[in-house]
């Protein structure tokens, strides 16, 4: 698994990658993750690079890699599962996490997007009625120009018919 990170992120968890990893081949195994405040709580938001499928947890308490890892892997496999993709988590992103890479960002086109899920979450974090939980349903069902106007929950379903597709 690829986690790429921000400098802002890599900061808080005293990591910084020297290079950009390539791609990988499982687009399941690809995420990009950025720290950000909203109110006085710090977040941290997970996306999956290639579909932008993403997810706000709180980053309270994350201090290192090791730290990181575990609350994020825990998190993403609630968060996966809840979102009634238990297959695609347990068989195409659970298995990468055996083995975790640290980059840094893959592109702007996807910081920026990030950018653009970090501006929403901001917005539904702010009135402190919706837990980052249920922030992270409404992010996923936010039509996205990168996505030619798709939502990340499609995107991410979508993966799994080109990963069937590329390996016939």
């Amino acid at each position: 698994m690829i986690f790429r990170i921000t400098s802002k992120l890599g900061k808080k968890i005293r990591l910084a990658p020297s290079k950009v990893l390539p791609p990988d081949e499982n687009p399941y195994a690809d995420w990009s993750a950025h720290l950000f405040t909203a109110g006085r709580a710090q977040y941290i938001l997970i996306t999956n690079t290639a579909s932008l499928y993403s997810m706000v947890m709180y980053g309270r308490g994350i201090t290192d890699d090791f730290i990181f890892l575990d609350r994020v892997t825990d998190y993403m496999g609630e968060f996966i599962r809840d979102d009634g993709h238990r297959f695609l988590f347990e068989r195409l992103v659970a298995p990468s996490m055996a083995r975790v890479s640290f980059s840094k960002a893959l592109n702007r086109a996807v910081t920026g997007s990030m950018n653009d899920l970090v501006f929403q979450a901001k917005t539904y974090l702010s009135d402190g009625t919706a837990s980052p939980f249920d922030v992270s349903f409404k992010l996923n069902e936010t039509p996205l120009s990168y996505l030619k106007h798709s939502n990340p929950r499609e995107a991410f379903k979508a993966l799994a018919i080109s990963l069937t597709h590329s390996s016939h």
